[in-house]
């Protein structure tokens, strides 16, 4: 499965589970981990669980294994790596202070890829 493909899924997956502040962040050229980085909040630690288990669930419908998931003891933040794509669902708060969308997003033509998704064809240059 692309990269793109990849990520529509699990954009498609967190809509659907009502995520809120969906972003996408193209990090190619600035890692050697992945190639797309997608964050995404949870109203509560259960809705930041089931919004990861989505994800999960999806991926695998897809024929695409999850690496890894990490962070599902207290549901604060939890990591989906997909290789390609590492997802982030974490509480408002703890989104607010690690400030991911800073730390990937060093450049102004990268703004634009931080602004809410709400059509997947933004992803695609």
């Amino acid at each position: 499965m692309q990269t793109e493909e990849l990520t529509e899924l699990v954009i498609k997956a967190l809509e659907d589970l009502k995520g809120q502040d969906i972003k996408a962040i193209d990090v190619r050229g600035k890692t050697a981990i992945t190639d797309m980085m997608v964050i995404a909040s949870g109203t509560s630690d259960r809705h930041v669980k089931a919004l990861a288990d989505s994800v999960v669930v999806k991926a695998k419908e897809a024929g695409v294994m999850p690496l890894g998931t990490e962070g599902q003891g207290d549901n604060e933040w939890v990591l989906v790596d997909l290789n390609d794509v590492v997802v982030h669902v974490m509480l408002p708060r703890v989104r607010d202070f690690y400030n991911l969308e800073k730390l990937w997003l060093t450049d102004a033509s990268a703004a634009e890829e931080s602004e809410p998704v709400t059509k997947v064809k933004r992803l695609r240059r």
